[in-house]
């Protein structure tokens, strides 16, 4: 599985990908597990293999806001971008039975300034990152939130039918009274 998701990514060979699958350990979390607590420190790269699973920060006002949804076969955030000074920035939790598989940031880095190939692995994921980031931003700032809803379902089909409506709702920058009434309407 996870060749399947390296090479999904960016194509290696086999001993690149055997070099990353030794330093794999499973991990298997029911709904509402927060593996991954802001503040709190953690030390690891992350696939998912099996799942659904989402970012998220407490506003000031104690609310539960989605930053990201990660869906199986798919890269968590990497550490570099959600930790600082080895503390994370976000909470990450399981909204359906998870499988992950962690692999020692350091451990990963070493690798990554070793091989190439897991350099560019790497890179791409950053990148990958970055990009999504961006256009969510540029989604929440000029797409109405029936716009967002369209583009989230082509996005990820089927979530609705999966995980929390709440957990949709903050990702999309909306209540989730105004997400149950674009539900209603007849949406393309």
């Amino acid at each position: 599985m996870i060749k399947e998701i390296i090479n999904s990514i960016y194509k290696m060979s086999i001993k690149s990908i055997d070099e990353v699958e030794n330093l794999v350990e499973y991990e298997y979390r029911e709904p509402g597990d927060t593996f991954i607590k802001k503040g709190k420190r953690n030390s690891k790269e992350y696939f998912v293999i099996e799942g659904i699973c989402r970012s998220y920060l407490i506003n000031p006002e104690g609310e539960e806001i989605t930053i990201a949804f990660f869906s199986e076969k798919s890269i968590l955030s990497p550490y570099v971008t959600r930790t600082e000074n080895g503390f994370s920035n976000l909470n990450f939790q399981a909204l359906t039975k998870t499988k992950i598989a962690g692999i020692d940031a350091l451990m990963f880095e070493k690798l990554m300034i070793e091989n190439l190939e897991i350099r560019e692995f790497g890179n791409t994921v950053l990148t990958n990152e970055l990009t999504q980031k961006v256009n969510k931003e540029i989604g929440l700032a000029s797409l109405t939130a029936k716009e967002r809803l369209i583009q989230f379902r082509k996005q990820y089909p089927l979530f609705e039918n999966l995980i929390p409506h709440m957990a949709i709702a903050t990702y999309l920058g909306i209540t989730n009274i105004s997400l149950s009434r674009l539900r209603k309407e007849r949406l393309p």
